[in-house]
This record gives C-alpha cells, sequence and structure tokens, in this order.
C-alpha cells in the first residue's frame, strides 16, 4: 500500500509539472501577442488623438473589417465563442488566420475611433496561437482542451495585467456556472507568464490612482450591494442592446461588409450629437476621472459609453466587451 501511494504521487507530481511546462508554452505565446498588441493599440490611439481627421474614416476601416471577414475571414469570424465552443464539443483546429485577423481588425477599430476593448482580440490570438501548437505537437483532444482553457488564462492575464483575475475569468467564462478546477493549475501558470512575459517586454498597463483609506461599514457594504446590482442590470442592457444591434444589422443591410460602414457612420453622426471624443476607443481617461477626487464624469457619461459601444460592436466591428464594461461601471458608479 504504501508503495502504491508513493507511485501515485510521483505520477500526480509528473502530471502537474507536464501541465506547469504546456501552460508556460501557452503563457509566452499569450504574453508575446498581447504585448506586441498593447503596443499597436497605444500607437492607434495617439495617433486618432492627434489627428482628429481619422473618425471620419471610420465608416471605410469598417469596409476592410468587413471585407476581411467576410471573403477571408470563414470560421475565424465566429470569435470568441469559437474558441469556448472548441473546448466544449470540438469540431476542428482553430484556424491559423483568427490571430492576425483579429489582431488587424481591433486596431483598425481603435485607430479610426471605434469603440471597444481589447480582451476579445487578446483571448483570440491566444487561443488561435496555442492550437497551432497543439496542432504541431500532435497533443490529445482533452490535453488541447485544457490549452484552450489555459490560452484564455494567458490571454486575458496578460493583456490586463491581473493573472488571477485571468486564471479565475478562463476557468469561469469557458462554462457559465461551472468551473473546471482540473485546469487550475496550466491556467494559473500561463496567466502568470502571459503577463510577466508583457513585463518583461517592458510594456505597461494602465495605472489608475489608489483609493484613499475606506472605513468599512454596515452602510458602506450596503451601497456597494445597491451599486452592484445597478451594475448588473446595465451590463444586462448591454449585452442585450449588443445582440439587438447585430439582428438589426442583419436585418436592415443584406451584405455583411456593409454592416460596419453603416455603423462606422452612425458613430461619427453621434460623436457630433454628443459633442464629445471621450467615448471612442478605449476611454480609459472616463475611468480615471471617475475615480480621482473632485473630478467626475457627465451623469449619463455611462449610458453614452454603453451606446457607443454596442453600435461598434453590433455593427461588426472587432474588438472586446470588457473594457467598456470596466468604463461603464467606473462611470456609472
Amino acid at each position: 500500500m504504501p508503495e502504491a501511494s508513493a507511485s501515485r504521487t510521483r505520477q500526480q507530481g509528473a502530471r502537474q509539472v507536464r501541465w506547469s511546462a504546456l501552460g508556460a508554452v501557452a503563457g509566452v505565446l499569450s504574453g508575446l501577442a498581447s504585448a506586441a498588441f498593447l503596443e499597436s493599440l497605444a500607437w492607434a490611439t495617439r495617433t486618432r488623438v492627434e489627428n482628429t481627421a481619422l473618425l471620419f474614416l471610420l465608416p471605410l476601416g469598417g469596409l476592410a473589417v468587413g471585407l476581411a471577414y467576410h471573403y477571408g475571414g470563414g470560421r475565424a469570424a465566429e470569435g470568441t465563442a469559437l474558441l469556448t465552443d472548441e473546448i466544449h464539443e470540438p469540431r476542428g483546429w482553430l484556424p491559423r488566420r483568427m490571430a492576425p485577423l483579429v489582431f488587424i481588425g481591433t486596431v483598425v477599430t481603435h485607430v479610426f475611433g471605434g469603440s471597444a476593448g481589447r480582451e476579445g482580440a487578446a483571448i483570440q490570438m491566444a487561443g488561435s496561437l496555442t492550437d497551432t501548437f497543439s496542432r504541431s505537437w500532435r497533443l490529445r483532444p482533452d490535453t488541447r482542451r485544457m490549452l484552450l482553457i489555459a490560452a484564455i488564462a494567458g490571454g486575458f492575464g496578460a493583456v490586463f495585467g491581473v493573472p488571477f483575475a485571468g486564471c479565475a475569468f478562463a476557468l469561469e467564462v469557458q462554462a457559465v456556472g461551472r468551473v473546471r478546477y482540473d485546469a487550475l493549475v496550466p491556467a494559473l501558470v500561463a496567466s502568470v507568464v502571459g503577463d510577466h512575459v508583457v513585463r518583461a517586454l517592458g510594456v505597461g498597463h494602465q495605472v489608475f490612482p489608489r483609493f484613499a483609506d475606506l472605513d468599512v461599514s454596515v452602510w458602506m457594504i450596503g451601497r456597494v450591494a445597491v451599486a452592484g446590482l445597478c451594475c448588473g442590470l446595465v451590463a444586462r442592457t448591454f449585452v442585450a442592446l449588443t445582440h439587438a444591434l447585430k439582428r438589426g444589422f442583419a436585418w436592415a443591410v443584406a451584405w455583411p461588409p456593409a454592416r460596419p460602414v453603416v455603423g462606422g457612420a452612425l458613430v461619427v453622426a453621434l460623436t457630433y450629437a454628443v459633442g464629445s471624443r471621450a467615448y471612442l476607443g478605449l476611454s480609459l481617461p472616463l475611468v480615471s476621472a471617475s475615480i480621482a477626487p473632485g473630478v467626475g464624469v457627465a451623469t449619463f457619461a455611462f449610458a453614452l459609453k454603453l451606446l457607443f459601444t454596442s453600435l461598434t460592436l453590433g455593427s461588426g466591428f472587432q474588438g472586446g466587451e470588457v473594457t467598456p464594461l470596466f468604463v461603464i461601471g467606473a462611470t456609472l458608479g
């Protein structure tokens, strides 16, 4: 019995070492892709701010993205949903083209002023690159599925600089309501390694002001609970509106590449109707203004950011949803 127990312990140890090594591979791939992506987004934001006339080319940028995905995207057009579907019910390898398409498509969205996030691109790039590794090494289906979960963790953790949140995100988002604890080791390793790769390459993340010491009380907890309820309702509205706009554009505009053209024109019109460019791109200055003492934002800033982002993503532009939701939550608060 002691020998059998020792043998099982050695096998479990060897298994965890193997998963750690594979998770590190996913982390390196995620970190390299995220570092290049973050630098490109920083360039896109600077370029857009310094050249305000670029906003008028947003419909043209939408046409380019629409054409690329319609005629050359294939299964990559399914985006992050394809990645999660392959974890649940594998049908085939993730397309190699997914990484460059979402990279370029998201940068185009941001340089011309679309309102979108970044985690979608980071996750898709990490998934595509990691799946290419799995294909090259002919890994078994179960191993491949675990690596895809690790890729989600690596992409999220690296692009935001939050390795533990990246791990939790991957364990939960790939199966709503269920957590795959067997993927904990590769997911955590991938997220930590991805974050360290980005930092080692000298790519910085957005740093927000620190909160002052808070007086934790029943009154404070109650207020936070109410704020959480409001944020949940607004997030639900964001999801519903984005999906409704996708259906609406599909019904009104038969040719898919034309949908982001129309959406881009509407974003331009909305920008001038509102009289502010604060809701274009990532809109991270709105977060800083929301939590900085004595600054603040417009009362309905959260609703405007929600509308800009839903219109951008609903019409077919590339980009993520998490960063806009951070902005919506901060401005709502």
